[in-house]
């Protein structure tokens, strides 16, 4: 305890403002000294140092549209299984814009089941995956009714502005080459099928009050191991979108952004190929991405081949147990961090909740080591890595923040934005060994820092 009290007292006196304005709020995250997403008084030292981070807010790039997870059914039946007055507290810090709360601004949402249920399921099963039902007689959210649904309700009545993106893991079986809910293609012969049953899902979760903003064709399309799954290559993907799903919605009137790929960084191609295709190409916002595979930078690449389309970061895991000195600093230089410097409007954590058995999760493939931002046992609520990374972008950064310059220091990877009120935010990252100390320079101010090794901080001013 007392070895805990010297560090905090350390960054007290180091942190500092050289100039005659307000000092920033500075939020710190060092879990090699146990202080995890803690508010810092900065003091007012003058220190000096040789790094800078020089911010430029006349060089602006993308706008971001927000920080979150996944709200997989299992993360809702977690959050339905606690007395009323736990969940709501939780959602209210999670969801809040309240002192105390991290203001979560974007969710994913799985289109039917993820391999985070406790089987998979479609929208329009048939007891027979022979048959088939062209006309979606059978397209039924009920199960979605039963927690997806309900407590989607409870977080926009906290945040009516918060953005969803849906992803689907599988058409229905009799939809695809194997019959199965696992692997296998979607045949031809039902892609305007499949097209007018996303239709459907947007169409009837609005009228439940749930606005999709942003759909992805198909989660992981190159990983058919999963349960549910779909294999689909680009060459598909793209005639799917240009002959059937684009037509589609421009016929129905919806206005939700179509999203291509949402795998790994290591196939970039993958999003490019797709959105070289002539009829595809107008009907695309941009494409997501993983980081199971290759390195963050692919999503520069991808910008630079198609710089009018989107990027979006939708998906990274942790694996439990969690490492709270291991898993943060990873996840912040490359996800946090990364991600925006190479143009992601949105920074993803996968599932938002686990419970201790790390349950739901289907037979065949579904993950069984997915740990959630939190884990919910009962009411007792444990806060994971992930909560907080996101934390650290989520409470400062709102929808509509403009990315600006700042430089790429290896040894202090950062990212620096101008929010919509007219605040700058600044998060930053030591990768080294040991303690840096620097200066952070914006349109004449000076503050100094410091921060020790792995730790991670976020600076906000006016």
């Amino acid at each position: 305890m007392k070895s805990r009290l010297v560090l905090f007292l350390f960054y007290l006196l180091i942190s500092a403002c050289k100039n005659t304005h307000q000092s920033p709020e500075f939020w710190l995250t060092d879990p090699k000294s146990d202080i995890l997403f803690q508010q810092i008084q900065l003091s007012t030292s003058s220190s000096e140092a040789n790094l800078k981070i020089q911010i430029d807010p006349t060089q602006t790039f993308q706008s971001m549209d927000g920080f979150g997870f996944t709200l997989s059914q299992g993360s809702a039946q977690h959050l339905l299984a606690m007395s009323e007055e736990a969940r709501q507290t939780l959602l209210q810090e999670l969801f809040g814009s309240g002192e105390n709360d991290v203001r979560i601004s974007y969710l994913r949402l799985s289109v039917a089941a993820s391999d985070l249920n406790e089987f998979p399921f479609s929208y329009n099963d048939l007891e027979n995956s022979f048959a088939s039902d062209p006309d979606l007689e059978n397209f039924s959210l009920s199960y979605d009714t039963l927690d997806v649904i309900p407590v989607l309700h409870e977080i926009l009545k906290i945040n009516p502005d918060i953005k969803l993106m849906a992803s689907p893991w599988s058409p229905p079986a009799w939809m695809k080459d194997n019959k199965d809910t696992r692997g296998g293609s979607l045949l031809e012969e039902f892609e305007p099928v499949y097209a007018q049953y996303l239709v459907r899902y947007i169409q009837e979760m609005a009228e439940y009050g749930i606005r999709i903003d942003a759909l992805t064709i198909q989660n992981e399309p190159l990983h058919p191991g999963n349960n549910p799954s779909l294999l689909m290559l680009p060459d598909q993907q793209a005639r799917f979108i240009g002959r059937y799903l684009g037509p589609a919605f421009q016929e129905a009137g919806i206005e939700t952004k179509i999203v291509v790929y949402d795998h790994n960084a290591d196939r970039p191609d993958y999003p490019i190929t797709v959105m070289q295709d002539s009829l595809a190409n107008p009907f695309v916002d941009g494409s997501a991405f993983h980081l199971y595979g290759g390195t963050i930078d692919a999503l520069s690449e991808v910008h630079e081949a198609f710089p009018d389309k989107n990027i979006y970061f939708t998906e990274q895991w942790v694996g439990a147990p969690g490492n709270l000195e291991g898993d943060i600093p990873w996840h912040v230089k490359n996800l946090l961090i990364g991600a925006p410097r190479n143009w992601a409007k949105t920074v993803l954590e996968w599932n938002l909740s686990s419970n201790p058995s790390l349950t739901p999760h289907t037979d065949r493939g579904g993950c069984d080591r997915c740990l959630g931002a939190i884990t919910i046992d009962g009411d007792i609520v444990t806060r994971n890595p992930a909560y907080y990374v996101i934390a650290h972008g989520s409470k400062f950064v709102d929808p509509g923040s403009k990315r600006i310059a700042s430089p790429d220091i290896e040894e202090l990877p950062n990212v620096a934005y101008i929010t919509p009120e007219g605040k700058t935010v600044l998060i930053a990252h030591n990768d080294s060994d040991s303690p840096i100390d620097f200066v952070i320079e914006y349109d004449g101010m000076l503050f100094t820092a410091t921060l020790n090794s792995k730790a991670t901080g976020t600076w906000v001013w006016d």
